[in-house]
C-alpha cells in the first residue's frame, strides 16, 4: 500500500520533500543559528535563509553530491563548459530541466547554446541555486534567452524589469535598439513599448549616438509615424533620416515610406527649397514625395483658414511633433519647487504656416507645488471660530498654461499643450514624463501626481531643481468645405 501511494505522488512534490530534507541537512551541518524574538506568545523565529544560500552556492562551486554533469556546448564551436549540478535543484527551479532529467540515459546532459548564452551560463546556473544574479547591460538578452528556454519565469520577469529600468544607462554601442528588436522577436509588448517610448522621448540624443545607425527598417517607420517625438525640429529629423539612409542603404520601398512620413509642412519654405536642391536623397526620390512638397508649399503660402476650405488639415502632415526650438515653446527651470508658487511667460508663433509665423501669442504658466482641490481646502467653522488646519502634504503639484490674450487669429486653431519633465537616470538627463492637455482644460489633471518633490533626492529633481519644457502645438481644423 505504501509503495502504491508513493507512485501516485507527483514528481515535483516528491522533489519538494527531498529538497526540504536536503536543506535541513545543510543547516544542521552549519551549526549556526539566528534567533529573532517575536511578540510574546507567538514563539521565536529561527532564520537560516542566508546561510542556506551560501551553502547552496558552495555546493555548486565544489560539486559535492553532484548527480548530473551539465555539458554546455557552444554552437559552431568546440568550446565545452562542464557544471557539476544536482538534479533535485534543477528540477525544482525549471520544469524543462525536470523533463530533460527524467528522460536522460546517462549521468550527464548535453546542452547546446549560442555563444552569448554559453558565456553567461555560469551566472544562470548560479541563479538556480542562489536566487540572485548580477547583470550587466550586455548580458540582459542572453540571460533572458536562457530564462525563457528553461522556463524560469521569475528570472524572465526580473530581467524584463531590469531592462525597462536601465534604458538610460550608458553603453559603448547603445542597447535600447537591440532590446527593442529582441522584445519584438519574443513578443514582450511591455518591454517593446518601454523601449519605443524612450527612443521617442529622447530622439535628439539618439541621433547623436551610434545607436541610430542600428535602427531597423520597421523601428524607423514606427518612430516616423509618431506625433510624440521630442526633437529640435522636423528639419533635424530629416537630416537624421538622410544619414540613416546613407549608412544602411535600405530598399527603395523603405526609403519612399520613410520620406513620405516626414512632415514637410512643419519645415519653413526656405529650408524646403534648400532640401530640394541639396539633399541627395530628396533629389533621387523627388517623384515619390512631389505631392507632399507641393501641398506643403501651398500650406505655407495661403491663409490656413482658406487652405482648410479645400484640404484636409486633420492629418499627420499638418500635425506638429514635440519641437523644442524657441518658436514652439520654452524651457522652465524651477529651483526648490516646493518653496512656493512660480510663474513664467513666453511666446510662440500662432502656427507652423509661414502665413502665421509673424503672429505671436504670449503664454502664462503657473506652477503650484501644493494645490488643493475644493474638497480639501480649509473652511471656516462657526463652532470653533477658526479655519480648519490642512497639512501641506495633502496638496499636489499643479501646472496651468493659458494664453495671455485672445484674438480673432485663433479662429480655426486649437492648441495642445505639452509639459516635458526631465530627470537624471543612471547619471544621464532624460525625459521622464510627458503630460498633454488641451486648450479647453488649461491644465493636466495628473501632473506629477505621484511625485515626491519634498525629498532632495527625488527622482523628479536634478540638484534640487525641476527641469520642465513647455511645448505649444497649434492644431488646424477644417471649418468650411468649399463646394466642388
Amino acid at each position: 500500500m505504501a509503495i502504491m501511494f508513493q507512485r501516485i505522488i507527483p514528481a515535483r512534490i516528491q522533489l519538494g520533500v527531498l529538497f526540504i530534507a536536503f536543506c535541513f541537512q545543510i543547516l544542521t551541518a552549519s551549526g549556526a543559528q539566528k534567533v529573532e524574538a517575536l511578540p510574546e506568545g507567538s514563539g521565536a523565529l529561527i532564520n537560516h535563509s542566508l546561510m542556506l544560500v551560501q551553502r547552496l552556492e558552495a555546493l555548486l562551486a565544489h560539486g559535492n553530491g553532484s548527480d548530473v554533469a551539465l555539458r554546455v556546448q557552444t554552437l559552431h564551436s568546440d568550446e565545452v563548459k562542464v557544471f557539476q549540478a544536482h538534479s533535485l535543484v534543477l528540477s525544482l527551479q525549471s520544469e524543462v530541466f525536470e523533463g530533460l532529467l527524467q528522460h536522460r540515459n546517462a549521468s550527464g546532459l548535453i546542452l547546446r547554446e549560442t555563444a552569448d548564452c554559453a558565456t553567461v551560463f555560469d551566472k544562470f546556473i548560479r541563479y538556480l541555486y542562489c536566487g540572485e544574479i548580477t547583470v550587466l547591460l550586455e548580458q540582459a538578452i542572453p540571460l533572458h534567452k536562457l530564462a525563457s528556454k528553461y522556463r524560469v519565469t521569475a528570472l524572465q520577469e526580473g530581467l524584463s524589469h531590469y531592462m525597462t529600468q536601465h534604458l538610460a544607462s550608458d553603453s559603448p554601442q547603445g542597447h535600447v535598439v537591440s532590446w527593442y528588436d529582441y522584445a519584438m522577436r519574443i513578443g514582450d509588448m511591455g518591454l517593446r513599448d518601454s523601449c519605443l517610448q524612450y527612443l521617442s522621448w529622447n530622439l535628439s540624443s539618439v541621433f547623436q549616438s551610434g545607436e541610430w545607425r542600428a535602427v531597423s527598417d520597421d523601428l524607423l517607420l514606427s518612430l516616423l509615424q509618431r506625433s510624440d517625438l521630442i526633437l529640435q525640429s522636423e528639419l533635424e529629423l530629416f537630416g537624421a533620416l538622410e544619414s540613416w539612409i546613407g549608412h544602411n542603404q535600405p530598399g527603395g520601398t523603405t526609403i519612399e515610406s520613410a520620406l513620405r512620413s516626414v512632415r514637410y509642412a512643419m519645415i519653413p519654405p526656405g529650408q524646403l527649397f534648400r532640401l530640394q536642391k541639396q539633399s541627395p536623397v530628396l533629389l533621387k526620390y523627388h517623384e515619390s514625395v512631389r505631392d507632399l512638397l507641393f501641398m506643403a508649399f501651398q500650406f505655407h503660402s495661403a491663409s490656413p483658414l482658406q487652405f482648410a476650405k479645400y484640404f484636409d488639415v486633420n492629418c499627420s502632415l499638418f500635425t506638429p511633433r514635440n519641437y523644442l526650438s524657441p518658436a514652439w515653446g520654452s524651457p522652465w527651470l524651477i529651483n526648490n519647487p516646493t518653496r512656493d508658487d512660480r510663474s513664467t511667460s513666453f511666446q510662440t508663433q500662432l502656427g507652423p504656416s509661414s502665413h502665421d509665423s509673424a503672429k505671436k501669442i504670449m503664454w502664462n504658466a503657473l506652477f503650484s507645488p501644493r494645490w488643493l482641490p475644493v474638497s480639501l481646502r480649509p473652511v471656516y467653522t462657526a463652532e470653533h471660530g477658526a479655519m480648519q488646519a490642512v497639512r501641506a502634504e495633502e496638496g499636489r503639484p499643479r501646472i496651468i498654461v493659458t494664453p495671455a490674450t485672445s484674438s480673432v487669429d485663433f479662429a480655426g486653431v486649437s492648441f495642445q499643450k505639452t509639459v516635458i519633465v526631465a530627470a537624471r537616470q543612471q547619471g544621464k538627463v532624460v525625459v521622464r514624463h510627458v503630460f498633454n492637455f488641451h486648450q479647453s482644460t488649461e491644465e493636466s489633471g495628473d501632473f506629477l501626481a505621484q511625485a515626491d518633490l519634498q525629498r532632495r533626492a527625488s527622482e523628479y529633481l536634478i540638484e534640487s531643481a525641476m527641469h520642465l519644457h513647455i511645448v505649444i502645438k497649434p492644431i488646424y481644423h477644417s471649418l468650411i468645405k468649399a463646394k466642388k
